[in-house]
């Protein structure tokens, strides 16, 4: 009976009822990078993996078919069930397992990668390319996933798998990209699946099972202590940048997990507490940095490491900080002029000498040392000279680059619409008492060329730089540091030309008998020459320093690096690589736990370079808690954030249905161009894989991303009515979109401007040491006979000057191995056509925005594109060199 029925569907048998199956031979071959190559040339790895392989420990290959089920799993289930027998015939023709999902498929037999001891590597790309012969059989079908096993001593970076003709399918790939350890370090075996896009009910059956696990495994079990190999993705509160063990002076709050310090949560290292505080994890020594955990797939690719480490070598400050405050001359740590700021362009500062930075030099190979230090015994630290200043030493002073910068700088997302005047505050009276401005008509009228303060404000011609709000409720405890500084509002007048003019700096410190008794203020307005131009730019000094800190802290580290993190984890913890949302997503995730988990190391942490070089000091991160309080993931959008600033209202009549209240505003005009494009093409992709409201609706691993990005990821902003309940393709593509514009596209241009604009740090300053001098003192008197010591003397210091540009010269570099919007670093990341093809209109797409910006930089009309300084916005340029180029967009926020 069973030969009839296998004879009836197609299926061969000898005269006993058993399936003859065909089997053959296919060639396959698989691209890796191995450890050794990557760690310095370890070659104690690659002598004990060339000795387990002739051990017979050798690396393996099996397929797993997409079409039939493992037979001896399914001979128990037949005798499991003798009372439906002619179901389980047909249910084993089919391939399926008709009675749970739990059938996983097909198993190969073991196929092995040939000359693995005398395999070349290229030295370009560290990669090796393997032979592997792989016995196919009838009985496997078409391979929907493979199973490699490692059982060598080290492990390796496997990039892909290809196999040629095999039966009925033809070339078959499989896109791996990850860090494959000795099989002994995995509970379950590693499977990487075929290019194949599929949503959970679409996946073969046989397949599912493996899938299932694979996110399992992903998951982890919230337990215990993570190591280098696993590969588990999990959630913790930002516990881990105080060390009161260290002294209680580095104890610091735990972000997230309370109403009063909300925050985003960031992946879990599982680390014992500190002994001072249960509540507060503990940390690993500063010189095992590179060592924190994050998931092997997500630490930077070899290239990558290599030029952070180089680069980062020049912000070795924190082992030095002895040393380099010798340098400074810590009995005065000044520069006694400008001058003094560019020798360190154009001559360059002696390195100090000492023991501990003998000890490290001979610790870093000789590579590095080329290209952080001359070689011709001097030892000078030489910074490259920033875009600011390399046409012209002064132009930055001037009114125009002041506020050009708000539209055109580093920080262009912060400035609004004034739409009442005098400006309100909207700190609570009955906390603060009165907050609102001192600004009065008689400080900026006469400014207006013309119009009275009413017109210019019905006509949409004033706008602020408000900094009051944010910095008042710490400003006690702020100024009780060493920094000095105001809580400031600036007032600017939209010219007919297009650019903004300063009119009025208003300078708040909270009252010296209470906060309930509101703010002591002081109005500054414009002036070029004597005392009060000295003053003049003093006060904007001080709004440089607040946006400089507001930058750091809110625009670049909150709103892109923190925000984005839960996204990265969420993603890898619920959605399959075979998801079609996480190939859209997955390349803009791109080293951010890594970069993140560094900045949890040496940048954000108490006593870190960031206290030590920004405003807030050790209220730094706190204050951003206090900030987190009022994100919203849909006001990231761009679209929704000009509006909501003011500088941006919907017309029908304009291109994609908004238009600018400042035409030439570098930032939002060359931002919608990106922005409607990565829209395009994520409604393109969407919409290809959901062809109804329904299928969003019914996709178990999309509804479980987004509740868990909700109630876990942002888990302290999960009772908000603004989260989109994700019931539609719209809410869909529109979470899509703004996920990917944060990751590239505004990262970018909050990040790669830093060392151009703020490299040169009077430019930037980051912290103020003294208030504005007052009329009878010796500091008035100092500024009237010598203006720019003064103004050196109250900025940040020399030692924080060389953290700070050290700092900043590294994340503003592009890695030689960065991936740029419109970019993949894989042809075959899906084997579906249409996407294929969408992707590359979307490249082609932002060819053309690159071209059209190219131009603009060009237009003489447009002034805040260029401007006093002769610096190109190029900032939203989509693709860029290696190096220090002040363009170009990564996929993700990598740096």
């Amino acid at each position: 009976m069973l030969s009839h029925l296998l004879k009836a569907t197609g299926v061969g048998a000898d005269d006993n009822g058993n399936k003859k199956m065909k089997s053959e031979k296919i060639k396959g071959t698989v691209v890796l990078m191995k450890k050794n190559v990557l760690d310095f040339n370890d070659f104690q790895a690659s002598f004990l993996d060339g000795f387990h392989e002739l051990l017979g420990k050798r690396v393996s290959l099996q397929l797993i078919s997409a079409q039939h089920g493992d037979t001896g799993k399914q001979d128990m289930m037949k005798q499991q069930s003798s009372c439906f027998p002619f179901m389980f015939v047909w249910g084993w023709i089919r391939g399926r397992n008709f009675t749970s999902n739990g059938l996983q498929g097909k198993l190969g037999k073991p196929a092995y990668l040939e000359n693995w001891i005398s395999t070349e590597t290229s030295v370009a790309a560290g990669e090796s390319r393997f032979s592997v012969d792989v016995d196919w059989e009838e009985e496997i079908g078409t391979p929907g996933a493979i199973l490699i096993k490692n059982n060598h001593h080290s492990e390796f970076y496997l990039k892909t798998v290809t196999l040629e003709h095999v039966p009925g399918h033809g070339r078959i790939h499989f896109v791996c990209n990850s860090w494959v350890y000795p099989d002994k370090k995995y509970e379950k075996d590693r499977v990487f699946f075929t290019n194949k896009t599929y949503l959970p009910h679409e996946m073969p059956e046989t397949l599912r099972k493996y899938r299932e696990e694979e996110l399992k495994a992903l998951r982890g079990n919230g337990e215990g202590e993570l190591q280098e190999w696993d590969r588990v993705y999990d959630y913790a509160y930002y516990n881990d940048l105080g060390d009161p063990d260290k002294d209680p002076e580095y104890a610091r709050p735990v972000l997230g997990g309370s109403a009063k310090y909300p925050y985003p949560r960031r992946g879990r290292t599982g680390r014992p507490p500190t002994k001072s505080d249960p509540n507060t994890e503990s940390r690993i020594p500063l010189l095992l940095s590179l060592n924190i955990y994050v998931p092997r797939d997500e630490r930077f690719g070899h290239l990558k490491m290599s030029d952070f480490l180089a680069y980062a070598l020049k912000s070795i400050v924190q082992f030095i900080v002895p040393e380099l405050e010798d340098l400074t001359d810590g009995t005065r740590n000044e520069f006694d002029s400008f001058e003094d700021v560019l020798e360190l362009y154009y001559g360059g500062v002696k390195l100090p000498s000492g023991p501990l930075l003998d000890n490290l030099i001979k610790n870093i190979p000789f590579e590095m040392l080329k290209e952080i230090f001359r070689t011709d015994g001097a030892n000078l630290l030489q910074y490259p000279v920033p875009q600011v200043i390399q046409d012209s030493k002064t132009a930055w002073r001037t009114d125009e680059e002041f506020a050009r910068e708000m539209l055109a700088g580093v920080d262009p997302v912060i400035i609004r619409l004034l739409e009442e005047f005098p400006p309100k505050s909207k700190l609570d009276p009955k906390v603060y008492g009165n907050q609102n401005s001192a600004i009065t008509k008689e400080h900026i009228e006469h400014n207006l060329e013309g119009l009275t303060v009413e017109e210019a404000l019905s006509g949409n011609r004033l706008f602020i730089l408000n900094h009051h709000d944010t910095l008042m409720p710490y400003l006690r405890r702020i100024n009780s540091t060493t920094t000095k500084t105001y809580a400031s509002r600036t007032v600017l007048f939209l010219r007919d030309d297009g650019t903004l003019k300063p009119l009025a700096i208003e300078l708040s410190l909270p009252h010296p008998n209470g906060d309930i008794f509101g703010a002591v203020s002081k109005v500054y307005t414009p002036a070029e020459h004597g005392v009060e131009g000295s003053i003049w730019q003093l006060a904007k000094a001080y709004v440089a320093v607040n946006d400089s800190g507001v930058h750091q802290l809110i625009s670049h580290w909150l709103n892109t690096h923190a925000a984005i993190e839960p996204f990265v984890i969420a993603t890898n913890r619920q959605l399959s690589v075979v998801h079609p949302i996480y190939k859209l997503l997955h390349p803009h995730f791109r080293d951010t736990m890594n970069i993140n988990a560094f900045a949890r190391q040496i940048l954000i942490n108490g006593g870190g370079i960031l206290e030590l070089t920004v405003f807030p000091a050790k209220y730094a991160m706190e204050m951003s808690s206090v900030i987190y309080k009022d994100w919203n993931l849909l006001d990231q959008a761009l679209t929704t954030d000009l509006k909501k600033r003011g500088v941006a209202v919907d017309d029908k009549n304009s291109p994609n249905g908004l238009r600018l209240l400042i035409k030439d505003y570098p930032y939002a005009v060359d931002g919608l161009e990106i922005w409607f494009a990565i829209e395009k093409w994520v409604r393109d992709y969407c919409l290809f894989y959901y062809k109804t409201d329904e299928m969003v609706q019914q996709d178990p691993e999309l509804q479980a991303w987004w509740k868990e990005l909700r109630e876990e990821g942002h888990g302290d902003k999960k009772n908000e009515p603004w989260w989109p309940k994700m019931q539609t393709r719209e809410e869909l593509i529109d979470s899509c979109t703004i996920i990917i514009w944060v990751a590239s596209a505004l990262h970018a241009a909050v990040n790669f401007g830093q060392y151009p604009y703020a490299g040169y740090l009077p430019n930037r300053p980051t912290i103020s040491r003294r208030f504005m001098p007052e009329q009878g003192t010796s500091e008035y008197a100092e500024l009237e006979s010598n203006p720019d010591k003064v103004f050196l003397k109250t900025i940040t210091a020399q030692l924080q000057t060389l953290l700070g540009i050290s700092l900043i010269e590294i994340l503003s570099r592009h890695s030689t191995d960065e991936v740029y919007l419109g970019q993949r670093d894989t042809p075959d990341w899906t084997s579906d056509e249409p996407p294929l093809a969408a992707f590359e209109e979307f490249g082609k797409r932002l060819s053309v925005i690159e071209k059209r910006i190219v131009e603009m930089n060009k237009d003489d009309q447009l002034k805040n594109r260029v401007g006093p300084v002769n610096v190109p916005y190029t900032l939203l340029y989509p693709t860029s060199e290696g190096g220090l180029t002040g363009k170009g967009i990564p996929n993700s926020v990598s740096i």
